[in-house]
């Protein structure tokens, strides 16, 4: 059986009226499918190394004592280190895929806004202005009781005092 001439699908005509074209600029999906990789990348190293040293301090005080606990201990170890590899690898191709677009996004804004000769100046300044936004609204609520651990801020426990504490320091990180 012979195909259609390339200019009749299905009984119609195609013209060039009838075709769909998408003109996606290739930094849109370049950009955040990179940032998606290193991320993953990234968050798996950390994610495992954290798992790792947790799963080692969970463990630490009773550790196994025959061959088989040993096996037992390491597959478990190892399974949860996988685990925690992975949970990483997608929290940090996520964050990273979301600054990447936003960086794509405010470049082409500005192209479009006819700032061409500054996007990507701007574009790294606009991100980098609501990814310094970001983290400060985490340390003011760390500062004032709130949940910070998405943004891995240090939460001090020590109460807020001018007085020197019992080894001569004053804290003064307010």
């Amino acid at each position: 059986m012979q195909s259609p001439p390339p200019d009749e699908q299905n009984g119609r005509t195609v013209t060039p009226a009838n075709d769909i074209h998408l003109n996606i600029p290739r930094r849109f999906y370049l950009v955040p499918g990179a940032a998606i990789i290193v991320g993953a990348a990234i968050g798996l190293v950390r994610g495992s190394q954290t798992t790792s040293l947790r799963f080692l301090a969970e463990n630490v005080h009773r550790p196994p004592t025959t061959v088989q606990g040993w096996y037992f201990y390491n597959k478990t170890k190892n399974y949860k280190v996988l685990l925690g590899g992975v949970k990483g690898a997608g929290v940090e191709a996520s964050k990273l895929a979301v600054i990447a677009s936003g960086w794509v996004g405010i470049e082409e804004g500005l192209e479009r806004a006819g700032w061409g000769q500054v996007s990507e100046l701007g574009a790294a300044v606009g991100t980098a202005g609501v990814c310094s936004a970001v983290c400060e609204s985490a340390a003011l609520r760390c500062r004032t009781g709130g949940n910070a651990d998405f943004f891995r801020i240090y939460r001090p426990t020590a109460v807020e005092s001018d007085e020197p504490d019992a080894g001569g320091r004053v804290n003064d990180w307010k």
